[in-house]
């Protein structure tokens, strides 16, 4: 009696331990990102290069292969798809759609960015792609034609605990959507309805009602991924992007970004360097028909930079050019710093043809020489 008395306590405290084991909270790891909007420069961030389970918001990326389709005109915002049976009994936030049913591209959007709605994220994926297995390669390309090289999607909801993505790679993503301002209404949207005003929909995304110049874009939490929250603004031109990801507190991700945009407007500004051809000398050709060529700059690109900072420019050219040189040869490399942070490098490029001399050519330089 007294080994099953022992048997029964060792079973009993193992059965705790694992009740235990299995409350325990997961552990995030708490990423922020400020990006400007316009360069899409990253200013500021808690290990905003650091992948971390990307969550709901894994539905951002669904929501920009929707808009670009929309622009490429595959489909409108106001054309019916019809829901697919991979979008029924799917777990978590849904707006209860049903295999057969049609709802509006615009509508299966307003679903997903303020509902949150999985089923209606996948019938977008299905229409888009024909399948969820079809569509998830082609989110990854399209990350990694943004830039987002941290980044893997494995699903297009973010049930997946294997959606992985960085502050940084979703300020891009996030940058990338606010191209498309017919979306803003729905980015910023409180609340919203469907099907006639029997199904409501009420955003996460509570700073949309009280920020000034708020353009969305989304909230979201989940066990995996924490609370996090996306969110861009506008104040005087300029735009600014918050990246929130692992926090641990729901009040804490809507603080923390609304200090990262706070940063962002009273610390930053966006200018274009003010670069001259007088800054440039003729570069010498050797065995050319002219003796030089001008080096000269294309458009230059805008910078973020600190308010009260100035731009410096580095120029680099070789001693000498061989001819023949064409228009628009690379020449060297103009550099611009703000302080010692590399802001753009932009190419040199020729002004003008410069043939190769010949014998003749020669001759005639000769001769002038000499004249």
């Amino acid at each position: 009696m007294k080994l099953i008395g022992l048997i029964a306590a060792l079973l009993t405290a193992a059965a705790v331990s694992l009740r235990g084991f299995a409350a325990e909270e997961p552990q995030h790891t708490f990423v922020t990102a400020l990006t400007e909007a316009q360069t899409g420069t990253l200013l500021a961030g808690t290990e905003p290069e650091t992948p971390v389970p990307a969550g709901t918001q894994t539905k951002l990326m669904t929501v920009y292969l929707t808009a670009e389709a929309v622009a490429a005109g595959q489909f409108t915002a106001e054309t019916a798809l019809t829901v697919p049976p991979a979008a029924e009994h799917l777990p978590g936030a849904t707006v209860w759609l049903r295999a057969g049913e049609q709802m509006t591209v615009l509508d299966l959007l307003k679903a997903v960015i303020i509902g949150n709605a999985n089923d209606a994220c996948m019938t977008l994926a299905c229409a888009l792609s024909g399948s969820e297995a079809a569509f998830v390669p082609e989110m990854n390309a399209a990350a990694f034609v943004l830039g987002m090289r941290n980044t893997h999607f494995a699903d297009c909801t973010g049930i997946s605990a294997e959606n992985r993505t960085t502050a940084a790679d979703l300020a891009q993503l996030c940058r990338a959507l606010l191209v498309y301002d017919w979306l803003t209404p729905v980015f910023t949207a409180w609340q919203d309805d469907l099907r006639g005003g029997e199904t409501a929909l009420v955003t996460e995304n509570r700073l949309v009602r009280t920020y000034e110049g708020i353009l969305g874009l989304k909230a979201g939490h989940g066990g995996e991924s924490g609370y996090t929250l996306t969110l861009a603004a506008e104040r005087d031109g300029l735009r600014m992007i918050a990246v929130v990801l692992g926090c641990d507190d729901a009040d804490e991700r809507f603080a923390c970004g609304k200090e990262l945009l706070s940063k962002g407007f009273s610390g930053y500004t966006v200018t274009t360097p003010d670069f001259s051809a007088e800054f440039l000398r003729p570069l010498r050709v050797r065995r050319g028909t002219e003796e030089a060529v001008l080096p000269e700059t294309g458009d230059l690109l805008a910078a973020a930079i600190p308010k009260g900072g100035t731009i410096s420019c580095v120029t680099v050219l070789p001693a000498y050019a061989e001819a023949p040189v064409r228009r628009g040869a690379k020449l060297g490399t103009a550099a611009f710093y703000c302080d010692d942070t590399l802001l753009f490098e932009t190419p040199l490029t020729a002004a003008a043809d410069v043939p190769r001399r010949g014998f003749r050519e020669t001759l005639q330089m000769l001769i002038r020489a000499l004249i």
